[in-house]
């Protein structure tokens, strides 16, 4: 067995010419890696998150990589109708088009049942669900109109197929998300538009190793066929697939970025 991640894979120029929105890619996780992805692959793309430091922070590197007119960004919070709007306003008023969004915006955290109040029930699953919901609905609206296709890629969770102690609001939103992806992928094929997801299981970032403890990241770490957790650029590789036209034929999907289907 390796513990040791493989070579980071260049870009092809799988999405040159698209236009891209990405959801929470302030930073360095899934929406972060999957953002500099898009970019690798030719896309131009606009991010968002509800930081907005570090959203500033990320377009500044991006834009100085890849150069201004391919990189965009705008705060927004994803239980915000106005916001979300006003997101995918900018993805066509600076990049002519909207080509692909990518779900990425979702809140976590622990507490056992018994203990979990109706906020917190109510924050994680306005974010993680109805986020994705609100996000998912106006960008096929605008897809619909437009007449030339498109694709949703959601972020889910294995936890949205397996149990997880002290994660029922969290696994009750990815469990969501996934229903949601095959229910909206039925409708968007009529206007040729593809909606899939992914479900990862543990991509290690910064963030995530400060608000889980030692203990529980050794446990998922442990679960994993490759006795490692994933790269956040792993993840986003999958999303990359399922974005371009590898993936003409598939909707509908969830595509497990772990082992631990059930």
């Amino acid at each position: 067995m390796t513990r040791t991640p493989p070579p980071y894979v260049p870009g092809h120029g799988l999405l040159a010419g698209r236009s891209a929105v990405v959801t929470a890619a302030a930073g360095a996780g899934i929406g972060g890696a999957t953002a500099r992805r898009l970019l690798e692959e030719g896309a131009r793309v606009v991010l968002s998150d509800a930081h907005a430091r570090r959203l500033k922070e990320s377009e500044a590197e991006l834009a100085a990589e890849f150069g201004a007119d391919r990189v965009a960004a705008l705060p927004c919070d994803v239980t915000d109708e106005a916001q979300v709007a006003a997101l995918l306003d900018l993805a066509e008023e600076r990049h002519g088009r909207l080509d692909i969004l990518v779900n990425n915006a979702g809140l976590g955290g622990t507490a056992d049942l018994v203990d979990m109040t109706d906020d917190q029930w109510d924050k994680v699953l306005d974010v993680t669900l109805n986020g994705t919901f609100r996000c998912t609905r106006a960008a096929l609206r605008r897809l619909k109109a437009a007449g030339s296709g498109g694709v949703v890629v959601n972020n889910a969770s294995v936890v949205g197929w397996r149990a997880q102690k002290g994660q029922a609001h969290y696994a009750a939103a990815k469990a969501g998300v996934m229903a949601l992806t095959r229910c909206a992928a039925l409708e968007a094929a009529e206007y040729g538009v593809r909606v899939n997801a992914v479900s990862p299981s543990l991509a290690m970032h910064p963030h995530l190793a400060k608000v889980t403890t030692p203990e529980l990241l050794e446990e998922l770490t442990a679960r994993e066929a490759f006795g490692r957790y994933a790269e956040p650029w792993e993840v986003a590789n999958v999303i990359v697939f399922l974005a371009s036209g590898y993936s003409s034929y598939l909707t509908g999907e969830v595509v497990s970025v772990s082992s631990q289907h059930p």
